[in-house]
């Protein structure tokens, strides 16, 4: 058991480490408005994460638990929020940018995590990549210590991440094309959103 904890750590910080939504919000918001907001996003999406690892479990052990169409409303849900998320760092002024700091940078990765489109599909599929035919070990007491092991790998990804965010020269390249940053942060949200859509329209 312990040899497949490791890895579930192992695995799920390297997801968090993944490019996508979240590793480029805590780089904006470290290199904008310092370590502590991004601590703080990272803290919050940890939240978000630790749902879709319990439903990707359940699911991956019992198969029917969870109905299809709650991650069919999720996906526009998330699809809508990259959008309006987008179009703010698209159109907002670089200079006027004020990084959340505290609860309110927590409960923004929070609402971040929970609706970030990558999160169920990848975690289902690394569970299933580490577990392979030992769907058995994944009993409802051992479920608790595998959520551990992701909250250690994530949170210790995640935690990499906002210290680099903090670095003076992350933060000066930022000052320097913080506008040019915005735009590409959008364009990434966008693509994201428009890949969740037609991943979306085009399974149905």
């Amino acid at each position: 058991m312990l040899p497949l904890l490791a890895a579930t750590a192992l695995a799920c910080a390297l997801v968090v480490l993944t490019p996508g939504p979240g590793a480029l919000m805590v780089l904006h918001l470290g290199a904008s408005g310092g370590r502590r907001s991004s601590l703080g996003f990272v803290l919050g999406h940890m939240a978000g994460d630790l749902i879709w690892t319990l439903l990707a479990l359940l699911a991956l052990r019992w198969a029917r638990l969870v109905s299809p169409a709650f991650f069919a409303v999720l996906t526009v849900v998330s699809a809508l929020y990259l959008i309006y998320l987008g179009v703010r760092a698209f159109t907002g002024a670089p200079t006027r940018e004020t990084a959340p700091a505290g609860t309110r940078a927590a409960l923004r990765g929070a609402v971040f995590g929970i609706t970030n489109p990558k999160s169920y599909p990848v975690t289902l599929a690394v569970f299933a990549a580490l577990l392979g035919d030992r769907i058995e070990v994944l009993t409802a007491a051992a479920i608790p210590m595998f959520l551990t092991a992701a909250l250690v790998g994530s949170v210790s990804a995640g935690a990499l991440l906002a210290w680099i965010s903090g670095l003076r020269v992350v933060r000066e390249t930022y000052r320097r094309a913080a506008g040019t940053i915005s735009r590409t942060v959008a364009l990434v949200f966008f693509a994201f959103a428009a890949w969740s859509l037609v991943q979306f329209f085009t399974s149905r």
